[in-house]
């Protein structure tokens, strides 16, 4: 996904000279070709993702159009308060491109997880949050950046993610893709969480359950509107994230269903607050084990709406 991202970044640099691309001692290879041909627009700050942050700020006061590029954990935590005096106070056009969403990089372990980081960055102000579920998205998301006129945060997941919408879809930042319709529930996701979620659709047809799918790419802004339809014609709601259930699209979603006086069901998928610190394992592992798979979603659905 990341490599398809960049491709696209490249393209879009070699074209204005005034794109920059960022990163802190990582991405060698798949940097390769944006060193080689857009050398002047290309720097590698080392190991100082602070320093990339306020490097980045100086850049876009300076009409460049900046791509900051990192491991979540390093580039959302290590940097937190650059991005938030240096970038979003000033509502600068820097592109925070984080990878490794949720359990992507299992085997490194806890250091290594992204699953704080999209409560962080949508608690900034004018930081917008984004999160692409396919190759052919985070290609889509690389060309609606590039005349962005807000921060933006790009939580890369998975790759080899393959597209499953065919060619006649338009992806909106800030507007939820409404992928299926159905009466009983209303189900949203975001990012890896896609695929499992939407074959848990199948998993809840077979149960005799009709739902509604969203594919909500955009966290920050939320498309509130979507939310409140969805709430105004279905008994129940879920969210499904590979992220904490605390700050990411629950709290988002369960924000809004409070502020609409909601009165179906509602329920955040997700991972837990607490770790459970002897699993350690490759990302579908760690799904299994935190009952992130597609059927462990639908069993959660048909559990919550059967227990009513």
């Amino acid at each position: 996904m990341r490599q398809a991202f960049y491709n696209q970044i490249e393209k879009i640099a070699l074209g204005d000279k005034n794109v920059f691309i960022l990163t802190a001692n990582l991405g060698f290879k798949f940097f390769d070709s944006i060193r080689k041909n857009c050398s002047e627009q290309f720097i590698d700050v080392g190991v100082a993702e602070a320093n990339m942050i306020g490097l980045s700020a100086g850049l876009a006061l300076s009409g460049k159009n900046v791509y900051c590029y990192s491991i979540i954990p390093f580039l959302t935590m290590r940097a937190y308060e650059q991005i938030r005096i240096d970038v979003a106070y000033h509502n600068l056009n820097v592109k925070l491109v984080g990878m490794g969403a949720g359990f992507t990089y299992g085997l490194e372990g806890y250091t290594h997880f992204g699953i704080e980081d999209m409560a962080l960055m949508r608690a900034m102000p004018h930081m917008h949050v984004v999160s692409p579920d396919t190759i052919e998205n985070a290609v889509k998301i690389a060309e609606l950046s590039y005349a962005y006129p807000h921060p933006l945060y790009i939580r890369l997941g998975r790759a080899g993610v393959k597209n499953r919408y065919g060619q006649n879809f338009n992806l909106t930042i800030g507007k939820g893709l409404l992928l299926q319709e159905g009466k009983d529930v209303a189900i949203f996701a975001i990012g890896n969480m896609v695929a499992p979620a939407l074959q848990a659709v199948d998993f809840l047809k077979n149960k005799g359950i009709s739902a509604t799918f969203v594919n909500m790419h955009t966290l920050k802004p939320l498309d509130v509107e979507l939310i409140k339809q969805c709430a105004a014609g279905h008994k129940a709601i879920f969210s499904v994230e590979e992220h904490s259930i605390i700050g990411g699209l629950g709290s988002a979603i369960s924000e809004t269903l409070a502020e609409c006086s909601y009165g179906g069901i509602f329920k955040r998928i997700g991972i837990p607050e607490v770790l459970n610190h002897k699993i350690i394992g490759h990302a579908d592992y760690l799904w299994q084990a935190y009952g992130l798979t597609a059927e462990q979603i639908g069993l959660g659905i048909v559990e919550a709406v059967k227990g009513r």
